[in-house]
């Protein structure tokens, strides 16, 4: 079968074969005149080779190529004709029926190349001469582009360029033709540079000779490349337009116009020669086509066989040398016209290596895979395919075609130059090709930097975007360049000129942010420039530029501004993302990466995120002994530390202040440098000689002079010995000289530079003159031309030296010879075609150039070095340097923006700028940030009335307040001073009533939801009287006024919700609940900001100071795992709120709840609890009528605190504390003295802190006061209590007289630790505890009884620590709520000794209640605080409550007494095990008499004298089962007497007051049961009592008691009681034999007479009715002193207060048996009258109205009363008040 592509080629043959016949020259169509047109013969003898071939690889391509070439070079052909061979030519490369593997197809494609570059045509019209070349184009570009283009050498690549750069710049083509060619050359273009990969820098030599080869022009519009062409075409031009009849027509204008050389048309005669596809025969084959690497093949397993410099030599026999040269010589002639390339053939490199490679090594491997192999054919040149050498010609090419300067190219080649060079650097990276890199360096920057300064906005633009590739991949190598463009684009940012468009700033705006966004651009920016000392800083200036420009002056908000920000952004952008990476990343650091630093190559560092020091150093240690990066001098490491780089930064602001004052003064900034120790001292030449070079900021004209001064000889010396002139022609090596300093003007001074200079020069180079001055004379000579040469005043009057007159000027300098006639030719050509510019003396472009290549010496020093280091490297300094302009751009524009997505922007960017700064640890960052948006949340602006209104409908603000929210959630860490403008935000909204719910609803103690609500609404403060009259309002307002009151618009509720809406998205809550994750110091600040806000006239009122101190007890619950750390701040401000508060108010009360609620949330930790304990302590040092404002509170949050804590308190300090609160809450005692803060001058003291709190010991009682209270001695609790072993001196003091035989008991051990606290001195004698109550809230009563009880009920909570003060504080309780509590309707008396503080006289309660917070409108009225106790009724539920009290307290006062014995035997059995040290609890009768059994019942006693008939009968039952309960009668007769003393006198004592007037019969049965109580108590334990040696004192008093009771009652009831149990008694007794004496004369003893003495003073008949035997005969005597009875047994006079009867004293033993003569003696002393039981029980009891006299031999000893010195007061409405 054939192949179709036979077919194919065969219908192309028919068509072009046709197109000529048609074609009107071919008149005939005989076969002889087609033998003789070679066109269509060519055709002929390839019709008959396809016959005979089966597929069309049997034939070389250029076999069925040739007759089709033929017709495209002819010019006798037609356009249309041209045009068909074309697309054939077109097809078959399209079709891919030229095989790329061919062995002839290198050959044939060089052909294509040639024929279609040298088409020619006969011109018709310019339309269709268009679609010719056209086709051309079409052809070019599929030849190049498909896969056997690759065969193409450089030169036929860089004459189709040329081909299509002459389309393309032909302005007289239409539009479209010159757009094609440009489309084609883009990708041509593009194609060549994607391959640059593929190829390999040639040796250096071969580049050289390569360069000259190749010269591609500018099509041909240079005047001086048409003159060259046409000196070498063989004859003129001529113009040959064949008309249809055959004949010239010359009168006709020539038609083609269109020619593409600048006037040159395209056809011209073939000049004699043969076509090139004979001149050049060989070609490349490959045997295999295979998509990889032939493993197999030797060469290709050699890495560096694929080189170019390799595989582009032939291994053609120097023989062919000359043939070739003269074919290629021969060529160039013929195609002189339309041949893009300049062929100056000199080969002679390509035979260079030779001898090295052989043949076969020659393998050339594309990317596609395909093998070329190199063969020797026919004449044996081989066809090199293009590489790197056609590629740099193109990109010169392209560079000259963006110089502004060249006169010759136009704004269509200026800005096809530039897209075609975006092109080539977009495909390719050419860093690496240092042929290419030395072509950017130069004339590439420096055409584009030109081309800033062009106002013509395309090409502006199009350089900006290429610079933008150079700098992106090539800025290692670019470091001057680079600081060059970026001051270019800040001057154009900061132009004032007015004709700078706008658009161009905002170009170089643009292009300043796209470069920002290079990864690690900006922090290889700071190291390179602003870590060098020579560089410009360039990070910071373009930082502060940015900022600078991101405020808008108009107010207007234009791009510009918005582009200055979002640079700005940029650094934030990537500084948070490397911070975020390094979060995720901390875990696993990955690799590190060295940085890449110019000449390694790879870019992949750029990405790469910094990793840790220490791998990189060693990374760089194991990759040195390849290629280590080179490292600039100023740095110790790749990777400098930032301490490193500050050190840098300093020295060059040093530097920089020291190159100032050189260029004013040399001498003085070298001495400033030696001063800063940047230069040594004393001076060293070569230092500063390299420092003078170095620099790049002086001026040199100081150098000139400086260097140059007669002193500085040997300076000079070091100076020039800092050039490197070896190999340098002297007129190099001078240029180089005079550029690094000003020549000065006078001659010896440049005779002494150019001496050292040229001794210099000729010693490195090895004297190649005959003497020292040939070479100053010649140096000065070249000095001399120059002038000669460029200066415009000498070339006024002279006409320039010729090269005749120069060598002329020179003949014999050379030591009488003369230099080298050729080395002078090219020194005067040298100078002549470039001036040796003097610095500072030129302007324009010549100072440009000055300053140019100033530039590119830098950059190729080690100066030029550009460290690239890993993105993310040096954050920390960058974002040090940016947050500040930073932060105050983005606020300003968020303040003027409108715009949403501005807005957003801007808050985008301060949630990095916190990021960043949290992940730093920046607080001021962060401070500065939260601050600032504070601001525009509008929240502290606005008044509060108008706050939910404006932040409601204010997008902006809202947005605002979410993100200082949500930023304060998220890093509150890192906040400090912040806190404080949070929390005024905070206060505003609360305030405003914006908070959510649970913000403002705190825990309340007597609330029965528990909850209150800090925002009180106002309420009138008669509710009744206000709704009245506001209904009367009402009525009275007309219907506009009313309309006018209806309340807030819809749009105000609208804006008030979604004001209240953003608030909960802000979610404030969440700042307490996540203060736990806050550092401590955070937290230390934020407690801070809250305890700041405290109310004063200005700011702040109560309402805020409350919810602030609400948030801080939040905050400490929050805390509570690490309360410790805080709590000394947080008591000490809830102690200024207390303590020194002297009106009860909202925030006071709300200060004592948040102390309870911390104590009962913290009393469960070990580490905090005594501390907590110990701060309960601040209640009780409240000012008292200020506690009992807040008593119910408290009442309420102690029971909290006993029910969830009572197990945690064990200390019994702890215990008094709570003890003494719930007495001053529930019965209003006042506080203990020594904790009461004095208000004098020094109150300013501030807060306590708990260690400092007073501590208590007796000597501190009254250290600056001369008296002593009675709450002090008696309630003391904390004055170590009073031990038993009291001094004498304490007990006169205390104004008691300590007696009975508890106290006076010495055997008793001493206790020797003072700290267990002992019970307080307390009158024993009385039933009452002796405190000094004030009034108290029947509420907290209730409470405190109930904690009380739960405490009793619970065995596990009574502790030895709390039983006594559990006892006592009963007792007090019992005191309280004696007769219901209610005892304001009597009077007090003011306090004798304390006449400063003013007691409550009677005050009408009713205001109290209402008048506790009567501030401000605004407030709440308070909570009522005694219920309705302010009626002058008392109401019946108020009955029920206390009775309800006395019960209870009843109950739990018999609970604690039956269960006292085993409690306390438990206790001692517990300690006998533990064996502890301490107080040893004894289980004995006497130690729970005194401690427990006798408190009680003296409490129980007390109730039985309620004035409520049901609490009075209770008691007496519960006080009668208690004394006769078991347990007691383990008592001995000491403790039965003082239970008559202590619990039944006083009880009897107290019945006789008319306690209950409105229950006379109430009464009468309460003393009957008191008195049978009496006798019972009496005759049970007789037996003991009768070994008291006291037993007739005992038994006269109660004899007295039954005397006062016959008389007491008004009925009959007791008249008849009394004498039945007196009589039972009596009988008792005289059945025991009490009565009888068997020793006296009557038979009875002494009590028998005193017995029936008293008896007889009230019940005469009683004797005579029991004991009828026994009547006295003194009974008439007995009588006559009934009247004035005086009793035998009187107390001495001199017992004074002063001198009470010492404890010590034994009791004296008083004889039973009285000898009757005794007595008279006695009688004679004068009686003191006694009052043993009018002590202060209670207010106003009446005096007792007899008085009884004892015996003062028993006075002495067991006296149960104190005496009453001086004389008593007389008016019973007055209570006396025993001292």
């Amino acid at each position: 079968m054939v192949d179709k592509n036979i077919y194919i080629v065969q219908g192309e043959i028919c068509a072009v074969v046709g197109a000529i016949k048609r074609n009107s020259r071919w008149s005939t169509h005989t076969p002889l005149d087609e033998e003789q047109d070679p066109l269509l013969n060519s055709f002929c003898h390839l019709k008959e080779t396809l016959n005979n071939i089966k597929e069309l690889s049997d034939v070389e391509p250029n076999v069925f190529l040739r007759p089709f070439l033929e017709v495209v070079r002819s010019e006798d052909t037609t356009g249309p004709i041209t045009g068909l061979a074309l697309t054939s030519v077109n097809k078959f490369l399209s079709y891919g029926l030229i095989d790329a593997n061919h062995e002839g197809a290198a050959e044939s494609i060089e052909n294509m190349a040639d024929a279609v570059t040298h088409a020619r045509f006969v011109g018709t019209d310019p339309a269709s001469d268009e679609v010719v070349l056209m086709k051309i184009l079409q052809v070019l570009r599929t030849l190049l582009l498909t896969p056997v283009g690759a065969h193409l050498t450089n030169e036929s690549v860089c004459e189709i360029m040329q081909s299509c750069f002459r389309i393309c710049f032909e302005m007289r083509l239409s539009e479209l033709l010159r757009k094609s060619a440009e489309h084609t050359l883009v990708d041509m273009v593009q194609l060549l540079f994607s391959r640059l990969p593929q190829f390999k820098e040639e040796a250096k030599s071969f580049v050289g000779a390569n360069m000259k080869k190749l010269k591609m022009r500018a099509g041909g519009m240079s005047e001086s490349s048409k003159w060259k062409k046409q000196k070498r075409s063989p004859r003129p031009p001529r113009h040959m337009v064949r008309s249809a009849s055959g004949l010239t027509d010359t009168s006709q204008p020539p038609t083609l116009s269109n020619n593409l050389s600048g006037g040159v048309p395209f056809m011209e005669e073939q000049p004699p020669g043969l076509p090139l596809s004979d001149s050049v025969a060989s070609s490349i084959s490959s045997p295999a086509a295979d998509s990889g690497l032939d493993a197999s093949s030797k060469a290709t397993s050699r890495e560096d066989l694929t080189d170019l410099e390799q595989s582009s030599s032939t291994a053609t026999t120097p023989s062919s040398e000359p043939d070739l040269q003269c074919k290629l010589v021969e060529r160039t002639q013929s195609a002189s016209v339309e041949s893009i390339p300049e062929v100056l053939e000199d080969r002679d490199s390509l035979a260079e290596q030779s001898d090295t490679a052989s043949v076969h090594d020659m393998d050339y491997v594309n990317p596609r895979g395909v093998r070329f192999t190199q063969s020797t054919h026919k004449d044996g040149a081989a066809l090199i395919p293009y590489g790197l050498p056609c590629l740099r010609e193109l990109f010169r090419f392209l560079i000259s075609l963006t110089n502004p300067h060249d006169r010759h190219n136009s704004d269509v080649m200026l800005h096809m130059g530039l897209q075609l060079l975006t092109v080539a650097l977009e495909a390719a990276h050419i860093a690496p090709y240092q042929s290419l890199l030395c072509l950017v360096k130069d004339e590439l920057c420096r055409h584009l930097f030109q081309l800033l300064s062009v106002d013509r906005i395309n090409l502006y633009a199009s350089s900006i975007r290429v610079c933008f590739l150079l700098f992106e991949s090539m800025r290692g190598h670019l470091k001057f360049q680079l600081e060059m463009y970026l001051k270019k684009l800040m001057d154009i940012i900061t132009s004032e000129n007015a004709k700078m468009p706008y658009e161009m700033k905002e170009m170089a705006l643009e292009a300043i942010v796209q470069l920002w966004r290079i990864p690690s651009f900006v922090t290889e920016l700071y190291i390179n420039y602003d870590c060098d000392y020579y560089c410009s800083n360039l990070f910071e200036d373009l930082t502060k530029l940015l900022s600078k420009n991101a405020f808008p002056v108009s107010g207007q908000l234009y791009t510009t501004h918005l582009l200055s920000l979002e640079a700005l952004l940029t650094v934030i952008d990537s500084i948070e993302a490397h911070c975020q990476a390094k979060v995720l990343n901390s875990a696993d650091q990955s690799d590190a990466v060295t940085p890449e630093v110019e000449g390694t190559g790879s870019r992949g560092t750029d990405t790469v995120i910094g990793k840790v020091r220490v791998i990189y150093r060693l990374v760089c240690l194991s990759l040195a002994d390849k290629k280590a990066p080179k490292k600039p001098q100023r740095f110790s490491c790749c990777l400098p530390d930032s301490q490193e780089l500050i050190e840098i930064k300093n020295k060059k602001k040093l530097l920089i202040t020291g190159t100032e004052q050189f260029n004013q003064k040399p001498k003085k900034g070298i001495q400033f440098l030696q001063e800063k120790g940047l230069l040594s001292s004393p001076m060293d030449n070569n230092e500063v000689a390299q420092w003078l070079r170095e620099n790049p900021r002086l001026d040199k004209k100081m150098i000139g002079e400086f260097v140059s001064d007669r002193k500085n000889m040997e300076l000079l010396d070091s100076f020039v010995n800092t050039f490197t002139f070896q190999g340098l022609r002297i007129d190099e090596a001078l240029r180089l000289y005079l550029e690094a300093f000003r020549l000065p003007g006078e001659a010896p001074v440049i005779q002494r530079l150019l001496e050292t200079f040229t001794n210099n020069w000729h010693k490195v180079n090895g004297s190649p003159f005959m003497t020292d001055d040939a070479g100053f004379a010649l140096a000065y000579a070249i000095i001399m031309l120059n002038t000669d040469q460029h200066n415009h005043n000498v070339r006024k009057q002279n006409i320039p030296m010729t090269v005749e007159q120069f060598k002329k000027n020179l003949k014999g300098v050379n030591g009488s010879k003369d230099f080298d006639q050729d080395m002078l030719e090219d020194i005067y050509n040298a100078i002549k075609n470039e001036e040796i510019v003097m610095p500072e003396e030129q302007t324009g472009l010549v100072k440009e150039n000055y300053i140019w290549s100033v530039l590119l010496h830098r950059g190729a020093s080690p100066e030029g070095i550009f460290l690239h280091v890993p993105a993310g490297s040096y954050d920390h300094d960058l974002f040090t340097m940016t947050w500040g302009p930073t932060i105050a751009a983005l606020s300003y524009v968020f303040d003027k923006s409108l715009d949403d997505t501005i807005i957003q922007k801007a808050i985008a960017g301060f949630r990095k700028c916190a990021m960043i700064a949290a992940h730093y640890g920046f607080s001021d960052v962060f401070d500065n940030l939260i601050i600032s948006l504070c601001k525009f949340t509008t929240l502290s602006s606005e008044s509060i009335e108008n706050l939910p209104t404006v932040f409601g409908s204010n997008s902006k603000a809202q947005v605002a307040a979410k993100t200082v929210f949500s930023l304060s959630h998220r890093h509150g860490d890192i906040l400090r001073e912040g806190w404080k403008n949070i929390m005024d935000s905070m206060l505003q909204l609360f305030r405003a009533e914006l908070l959510p719910k649970v913000m403002v609803e705190v825990e309340d103690f007597v609330e029965p939801s528990g909850k209150i609500s800090l925002q009180r609404e106002e309420t009138p403060s008669n509710r009744g009287e206000s709704a009245v009259l506001s209904f009367v309002n009402w009525l009275t307002l007309s219907g506009a006024e009313q309309s006018g009151l209806r309340g807030p618009s819809t749009e105000s509720q609208e804006a008030k919700q979604a004001a209240i809406l953003c608030i909960k998205q802000c979610d404030p809550e969440k700042l307490i609940t996540e203060s736990k994750f806050l550092q401590l110091e955070s937290l230390q600040e934020l407690m801070k900001a809250l305890i700041s806000v405290t109310p004063d006239e200005e700011t702040y009122d109560e309402e805020d100071a409350a919810f602030c101190l609400e948030m801080l007890l939040r905050i400490v619950l929050e805390n509570r795992d690490r309360v410790s750390c805080v709590w000394q701040t947080v008591r000490e401000y809830l102690y200024h709120l207390c303590v020194h508060e002297t009106e009860s108010c909202f925030l006071v009360e709300r200060a004592v709840v948040g102390l309870l609620r911390l104590a009962i949330r913290l009393l469960r930790r070990e580490d905090i609890s005594s501390q907590v304990l110990l701060s309960l302590r601040l209640l009780l040092m409240m000012k008292p009528h200020v506690l009992s404002r807040v008593s119910r509170e408290v009442a309420y949050g102690l029971h909290e605190l006993l029910k969830t804590n009572a197990a945690n308190i064990h200390c019994s300090d702890d215990w008094f504390t709570l003890f003494s609160l719930l007495e001053c809450i529930g019965a209003g005692v006042k506080p203990p003295a020594s904790l009461q803060v004095t208000t004098g001058p020094d109150n300013d003291t501030g807060a306590q802190s708990d260690s400092e709190l007073p501590s208590y010991h007796t000597s501190e009682v009254n250290v600056d006061r001369g008296y002593t209270s009675d709450s002090e001695v008696y309630t003391e609790h904390g004055k170590s209590r009073m031990p038993r072993s009291i001094t004498d001196v304490d007990v006169a003091n205390s104004g008691w007289l300590v007696v009975g035989k508890d106290d006076l008991d010495v055997s008793k051990p001493v206790v020797t630790n003072p700290k267990p606290p002992t019970p307080p001195l307390v009158n024993q004698y009385s039933l009452t505890v002796g405190q000094d109550m004030g009034l108290h809230d029947t509420k907290s009563l209730i409470k405190c009884v109930e904690s009380l009880s739960f405490i009793v009920r619970d065995a596990a909570h009574v502790t030895p620590e709390n039983f006594e003060l559990c006892v006592k504080t009963i007792r007090v309780f019992v005191e309280a709520s004696l007769n219901g509590g209610y005892r304001t309707h009597e009077k007090k008396k003011s306090h004798k000794y304390d006449a400063k503080s003013s007691r409550l006289r009677k005050k009408p309660r009713e205001k109290d209640g209402l008048s506790r917070r009567v501030k401000a409108s605004n407030q709440r009225a308070s909570r009522p605080h005694s219920d309705d106790e302010e009626d002058e009724g008392v109401p019946a539920s108020y009955h029920t409550v206390s009775l309800q009290v006395s019960q209870d307290l009843l109950d739990l006062m018999h609970t604690l007494h039956t269960r006292a014995a085993s409690i306390y035997s438990s206790w001692a059995e517990e300690q006998r095990h533990l064996e502890a040290a301490g107080r040893k609890i004894e289980a004995n009768s006497q130690a729970l008499w005194s401690s427990c059994w006798c408190p009680l019942l003296q409490g129980i006693a007390w109730l039985c004298c309620d004035a409520r008939r049901q609490v009075r009968m209770q008691a007496l039952t519960y006080l009668q089962r208690a004394l006769l309960v078991h347990d007691l009668q383990t008592l001995d007769a000491v403790e039965w007497e003082s239970c008559f003393n202590k619990v039944l006198f006083p009880l009897l004592t107290k019945l006789l007051e008319n306690i209950s007037p409105a229950d006379v019969g109430g009464m009468e049965e309460t003393r009957m049961r008191a008195c049978t109580l009496l006798s019972k108590v009496f005759l049970q334990h007789l037996s003991p009592l009768l070994s008291l040696p006291t037993f007739a004192a005992l038994w006269l008093t109660i004899l007295d008691f039954m005397d006062k009771y016959m008389h007491a009652g008004s009925s009959d009831l007791l008249l008849e009681a009394i004498p039945e149990s007196l009589k039972n008694m009596l009988l008792v007794m005289d059945t025991a034999g009490i009565f009888h004496s068997a020793d006296s004369r009557t038979g009875y003893s002494d009590l028998w007479e005193i017995t029936w003495e008293r008896i007889d003073c009230f019940l005469p008949r009683l004797r005579e009715e029991l004991f009828k035997q026994a009547a006295m005969p003194g009974a008439a005597g007995a009588a006559s002193n009934h009247r004035t009875p005086m009793s035998p047994f009187c107390v001495p006079t001199g017992t004074e207060r002063s001198s009470p009867v010492p404890h010590t004293t034994p009791p004296i033993p008083v004889p039973m048996k009285m000898n009757p003569s005794e007595v008279p003696a006695t009688i004679t002393q004068s009686p003191l009258i006694l009052q043993p039981l009018a002590s202060p029980l209670q207010v106003g009891v009446p005096p007792m109205s007899l008085p009884i006299i004892l015996n003062p031999a028993l006075i002495e000893a067991t006296s149960p009363v104190p005496l009453l010195p001086g004389p008593r007061a007389t008016d019973s409405g007055d209570t006396p008040e025993v001292k």
